[in-house]
């Protein structure tokens, strides 16, 4: 009876730990994975933010989906399951949030810097924006100003330059601006427009000029959280860190800035 009653005793005080360590790890999120949908110029900074956030969150799964913003802006629209929306521009945001599709409203995170890049072993006799139009550029690396941020800030920079139907006659057209940087790189164009943080990634392309930001709409990457997302508290945390010192640090060592 009395072996009876220490085991009964014994089976109660570990039925109440399990049932313990069951909430605490509910309680933290244990095995939450979160869909990031994040513009392609965000691709290596990313890596290392997510390397960070895990190094406190080990229960967080960080799965990112790179992409230019407009295709993930569609993707959300079909009905993605992604969680948290990293955008190349204001403008993508701002249509997902026309549409409810944000949790609240995106925040403004980063800043990024256009740039005109030729191959570094280039001879060709262009010292910034206004010379793409010249003879010495017969084909010259473009994103689809329809499509992905950099190739409207391209567009934009153009138009205020003038000389946008000359540099259109010879331009390339690409879906996202890795693209863009692999054709300059193997010199298969003459020159591109790329972001700068996309630039000094390799030694292969020498950056020409980084634009004038008043001669195109501000190159803001702002961050928000899905409205259908079933993770919105692990969605949060993450977006806090985003702003935090640790990821600051991060940030500026891929050359982007943080918004003020």
């Amino acid at each position: 009876m009395c072996k009876s009653r220490f085991f009964r005793a014994i089976l109660s005080v570990c039925l109440l730990l399990a049932a313990q360590v069951s909430f605490v790890s509910c309680d933290r999120g244990e095995g939450v994975e979160l869909l990031v949908g994040a513009a392609m110029s965000l691709r290596d900074v990313t890596v290392d933010l997510a390397a960070a956030y895990n190094a406190a969150n080990p229960y967080v799964t960080l799965t990112f989906t790179y992409a230019s913003s407009g295709a993930l802006q569609n993707q959300i629209m079909e009905g993605a399951p992604i969680d948290v929306f990293m955008s190349a521009a204001a403008l993508q945001m701002r249509n997902l949030e026309g549409q409810g599709l944000i949790l609240g409203e995106g925040r403004n995170l980063v800043t990024n810097r256009v740039a005109l890049i030729v191959p570094s072993g280039s001879q060709a006799e262009i010292s910034g924006f206004a010379d793409a139009a010249d003879d010495s550029i017969q084909l010259i690396g473009l994103g689809d100003p329809y499509a992905m941020p950099i190739g409207t800030f391209a567009r934009d920079i153009f138009m205020a330059l003038g000389i946008a139907d000359e540099v259109y006659e010879r331009a390339v057209l690409a879906s996202e601006v890795r693209q863009l940087l692999t054709w300059v790189e193997l010199g298969e164009v003459d020159a591109g427009v790329v972001f700068m943080t996309d630039a000094i990634t390799t030694d292969r392309v020498r950056v020409v000029e980084v634009a004038d930001g008043a001669l195109h709409t501000p190159s803001v990457n702002p961050v928000g959280i899905i409205a259908a997302s079933p993770h919105a508290t692990e969605a949060q945390s993450f977006v806090d860190f985003l702003f935090s010192d640790e990821a600051r640090a991060i940030f500026e060592r891929h050359g982007f800035s943080m918004y003020q």
